[in-house]
């Protein structure tokens, strides 16, 4: 081997570490400009307000009620919490977007994943830090039926977002919500509405994680109902 080849292999292996910590900062970088773009950052501020609001609930017992009749409130919380990961669906850029890469559906499923990861953690630290069984203080359905609703609600903002776009899809959620506010109210009980049903109940958790993963699926794929322009 010439002394040239020798000085270009030697500068080769120089160059190859940078180059490769540069893919990694380009990486970051679009997963943060991709958070910023959907409003990741407030939707965490929001989710934190609803896990402050479920611990004041809990604490100072703004609503009564044994049973089921006790979970009223906190699906309230829930479907809030689905709503405000599903309006982080909406798309600022519109059409264009969808041809910058082949990052985008894993950024969608990324995005997602973590904001109900995000929303079931923040509830479940509320809902333990008010735990005070020797006044009755804690959540009837626990971590569990937080999980359940979360995803399930979750689901539905994400495949309502389909149609109607990012921007209201927090309808889709919050439409549900209030079907099982009404079915829990009737005793009305079918795995469709799953919330209204104990969070033990293995037919709710089946449809709620079908939902959940039919919406996180067809979300990835698609993404959400866009114009040329945005929304």
């Amino acid at each position: 081997m010439s002394a040239a080849d020798s000085a270009s292999v030697t500068r080769a292996r120089h160059v190859a570490p940078p180059a490769a910590g540069s893919a990694w900062l380009a990486a970051t970088h679009l997963a943060w400009l991709h958070l910023r773009s959907r409003q990741v950052p407030a939707a965490l501020a929001a989710l934190a307000g609803c896990a402050v609001v479920l611990w004041s609930g809990l604490t100072y017992h703004w609503w009564y009620g044994g049973g089921q009749g006790a979970t009223e409130l906190p699906m309230i919380i829930e479907g809030c919490a689905a709503a405000i990961i599903a309006v982080t669906a909406h798309n600022p850029f519109g059409e264009p977007e969808r041809a910058t890469g082949r990052w985008l559906p894993f950024l969608r499923l990324g995005t997602a994943l973590a904001l109900c990861g995000a929303a079931i953690g923040l509830l479940a630290l509320a809902a333990a830090a008010a735990y005070h069984p020797q006044t009755s203080v804690y959540l009837v359905t626990g971590v569990l039926g937080i999980a359940e609703n979360v995803m399930g609600f979750a689901g539905i903002g994400l495949i309502t977002s389909l149609v109607t776009g990012g921007l209201v899809a927090w309808t889709g959620p919050l439409a549900y919500m209030a079907i099982c506010q009404f079915a829990l109210v009737a005793n009305y009980s079918e795995p469709l509405t799953w919330a209204a049903r104990p969070a033990t109940d293995r037919g709710g958790w089946i449809t709620a994680l079908v939902v959940f993963a039919i919406g996180l699926a067809a979300f990835t794929c698609r993404g959400p109902r866009v114009r040329p322009s945005g929304e």
